[in-house]
């Protein structure tokens, strides 16, 4: 699979996050504060994960269609993988 530049840029913003909360950390800044962005980029992780498991999913369904199968395989793995990542 390919990965869009777009997609790449969002776990770069990601990245930055955890950096800035490392050094959050060693700034000994409150702890309300480094749980918050925590869990900014917890969701934008989890954000991330859903486009690129709906991007997979599509390319997917479109292969099993023009191979004349039923992709209802594909969506519940792409399910799983996503209930999995909670």
């Amino acid at each position: 699979m390919d990965y869009s530049p777009q997609v790449k840029n969002r776990l770069k913003r990601i990245e930055g996050q955890i950096r800035g909360i490392l050094k959050m950390m060693e700034e000994d800044q409150d702890c309300k504060d480094v749980v918050t962005q925590m869990s900014a980029a917890r969701t934008a992780i989890d954000r991330t994960m859903g486009v690129i498991v709906s991007s997979n999913l599509v390319e997917c369904v479109r292969k099993a269609e023009a191979n004349g199968e039923d992709p209802t395989d594909q969506v519940e793995e792409a399910v799983n993988l996503l209930v999995k990542s909670r």
